[in-house]
């Protein structure tokens, strides 16, 4: 078993940044890619970004590219999300996610195995 603990989440300004990190436990993550994935009220959870189990490769979606950044330190076992330049509609519960297939890009939820239970991120106009 694996467990995700994801922390960070808060309210923030526009224009503003945050830092999530996600703790695991259970399993080294230094063999598995892993995901963040944000869910909106009323909306299905979306994919954000995923790294590669080495940290060399990294994949966002279009609407994160260029203020978020996904990062991984596989001796503490976390990975991290940071957010720069935070606007309204980023506001979302964001879980973190592991796969434990190889594959070279997981966009889909269902192609995760492991989940966290969310942070939530707000971001005030």
């Amino acid at each position: 078993q694996v467990q995700l603990v994801e922390a960070g989440g808060g309210v923030v300004q526009a224009g503003g940044s945050l830092r999530l990190s996600c703790v695991a436990s259970g399993r080294d993550i230094s063999n598995y890619d892993m995901g963040w994935f944000r869910q909106a009220p009323g909306k299905e959870r979306e994919f954000v970004a995923t790294i590669s189990r080495s940290g060399e490769f990294t994949y966002y979606a279009d609407s994160v590219k260029g203020r978020f950044a996904v990062s991984r330190d596989n001796a503490k076992n976390t990975m991290f999300l940071h957010m720069y330049n935070l606007k309204p509609e980023d506001t979302a519960v964001y879980f973190c996610a592991l796969d434990l297939q190889y594959r070279r890009v997981a966009v889909h939820s269902d192609e995760y195995d492991y989940w966290g239970q969310g942070t939530q991120v707000t971001v005030s106009s």
